[in-house]
């Protein structure tokens, strides 16, 4: 054994107070090789930052006779057939006898007609107390003024039924095409979002498939109110800010040193350093935020939480790049550009969405800032118009806040994951002869927005499964899909003595549609397992999935309006809070 000296002595200090090269396993693990434990193997750090897309089988194409060049084609295909045939057969249940019932029902007494109105005017205007009963009569009345009427909602949903208007006219199918529209195309996105996320074309549609026969997306896609709208422009951010993530992860991992072993390397100069650049798809999140506050204010919820998550994934990015300080980086070089991309283009969307009340005269408090009120006070320095704009929404603000008149079909949102009190949207009991009723006992028909029971109480099961992903195993889409639930659902609880309705939860609920096939395919079991594990696996899933589709089917005719008898109305009442 050699004599230690100072140097060895100064050398061996030296080495234990150096800095630990990137990727090092902690000071623990390193300990712990003394007694047996084995090395983690060295993973490669780009396949960690943008795992791949496994590639597609072609198994099921060859059973039904294509050879391996086509079979193999077919699979590759699926990645985009598979999503458009789910939001065909989507469409389909959605626009077919859209315009039935032919009545304003709910609250299409509001948006429909503030629709029509900014087509006229580019503001709400007034309309007759029998408004409602001249639009669906023989011929059909526009009973519209231009004196202008209070509303409590942004514009920009109600210029999105206005384009289906300006097409069909002002009768219930025009008014309802767009929002058909937006809720097929959100099937569509769902198919693509759950593929990406998930890395699975499969269950992409599988998620895609849940919310086409979902009972409450349904009924909202075949229904003119803004809140499917808002779900909409909040899927579509989702989707850029995963399509940004992956983009950016890449950056990451090109900048990256390559060892001799062809295995990308951590580096904290690329980690803690590098400057991502120009994002555009941040941008279109920010945009798509934006939209989602124009059309109702939950929107803002969204903002605030997926600007937040998407910073938290450039810490993780930066981390798994080999940064020794990710968040002193990130909060460098990412927040600012964040906030630019989100926060500040989000705004400017909003304020686009004002541009007809902006731009005219007779819209609700549009002169309010040359009022003497208006006169009188601070800020008179901005542009008339801003004043006047930010007092309306001051006053928005107090009536949303105040707003506690009882409604028979309010609800607290304790109640909404287990469906406690559906909405009813529609509801009369035609006699025999009458309306297609052909039951001695008479018939009822109704529109009832209520999810399909068995999608949410299994999607309760699965919120449980994404919590102990994301809180016990860090899996990062775990959290994205808690995030997507809890923004939609958690900020009604802060509101619980306002006048508030389940229906405000079809927001959240592609999230439990992901949410649900994340969980169905860790039942069909991860890759690796056995035949028999795989196979068990996929009968149970399967067997829930049926049953889901058939409960659709069950409570379908609630969700149309079709006659049935009153027998079969009351078997589908499985509780009394839904009658």
């Amino acid at each position: 054994m050699g004599r230690v000296t100072s140097d060895t002595t100064a050398t061996d200090a030296a080495a234990q107070h150096a800095p630990e090269p990137p990727g090092a396993p902690p000071v623990w693990q390193r300990r712990l090789r003394r007694f047996g434990l084995p090395d983690r193997p060295q993973t490669d750090v780009r396949a960690r930052l943008v795992p791949a897309f496994p590639e597609p089988g072609g198994r099921l194409w060859a059973v039904f006779g294509a050879g391996p060049e086509a079979a193999a084609r077919l699979a590759r295909w699926s990645a985009w057939a598979g999503p458009l045939l789910v939001a065909l057969f989507a469409g389909v249940l959605r626009f077919w006898h859209l315009g039935s019932p032919r009545k304003v029902i709910f609250d299409e007494t509001y948006y429909p007609k503030d629709a029509w109105s900014l087509l006229q005017y580019g503001y709400e205007g007034t309309w007759a107390k029998n408004a409602n009963d001249a639009l669906v009569g023989h011929p059909p009345q526009l009973l519209l003024s231009p004196e202008h009427s209070y509303v409590v909602h942004p514009p920009l949903g109600k210029w999105m039924i206005a384009a289906g208007e300006s097409v069909f006219g002002m009768n219930p199918f025009g008014w309802r095409f767009t929002v058909a529209l937006v809720g097929t195309l959100s099937v569509l996105l769902v198919c693509r979002i759950g593929r990406r996320l998930l890395r699975s074309t499969a269950l992409g549609c599988l998620a895609g498939t849940l919310l086409a026969v979902d009972g409450l997306h349904f009924v909202m896609s075949r229904t003119a109110l803004l809140d499917l709208l808002v779900m909409f422009w909040v899927l579509a951010a989702f989707g850029c800010l995963l399509v940004d993530r992956d983009r950016t992860r890449a950056r990451l991992a090109a900048a990256l040193p390559v060892g001799p072993d062809g295995v990308t390397r951590p580096d904290d100069g690329v980690g803690d350093r590098l400057r991502l650049g120009l994002r555009p798809w941040r941008i279109a999140a920010g945009l798509c935020l934006g939209l989602s506050a124009a059309t109702k204010w939950n929107g803002l919820y969204y903002l605030a939480a997926f600007a937040l998550m998407a910073v938290l994934w450039d810490v993780a990015a930066r981390r798994t790049a080999g940064a020794r300080h990710p968040f002193r980086s990130t909060l460098r070089r990412d927040v600012l550009p964040a906030f630019g991309s989100t926060v500040v283009v989000a705004l400017a969307a909003y304020l686009a969405s004002w541009s007809g009340w902006i731009a005219t005269k007779g819209g609700y408090y549009r002169d309010w800032a040359t009022s003497p009120e208006g006169r009188t006070g601070g800020w008179t320095w901005l542009p008339d118009w801003l004043r006047s704009l930010w007092h309306y929404q001051t006053e928005v603000y107090s009536f949303h806040t105040g707003l506690t008149t009882p409604h028979t079909y309010q609800s607290n949102p304790w109640s909404w994951l287990v469906l406690g009190r559906p909405v009813s949207y529609f509801y009369e009991d035609p006699k025999a002869g009458q309306d297609g009723c052909t039951a001695a006992e008479g018939c009822a028909r109704e529109v009832l927005a209520l999810g399909t029971p068995l999608l949410w109480w299994a999607a309760c099961f699965a919120l449980l499964y994404v919590l102990y992903r994301w809180l016990f195993k860090r899996d990062w889409r775990a959290g994205a899909i808690a995030c997507g639930v809890a923004a939609g659902y958690l900020p009604w609880f802060l509101y619980q003595e306002r006048t508030i309705f389940l229906f405000y939860a079809v927001v959240f609920v592609p999230f439990l549609c992901l949410a649900l096939a994340m969980m169905t395919g860790a039942i069909v079991g991860p890759p690796g397992s056995t035949e028999r594990r795989r196979t068990i696996g996929a009968v149970g899933a399967g067997v829930l999935v049926l049953l889901i589709a058939w409960n659709f089917i069950y409570f379908y005719p609630l969700y149309t309006g079709m006659p049935i008898p009153k027998s079969a109305w009351h078997n589908r009442m499985w509780f009394d809070t839904w009658v």
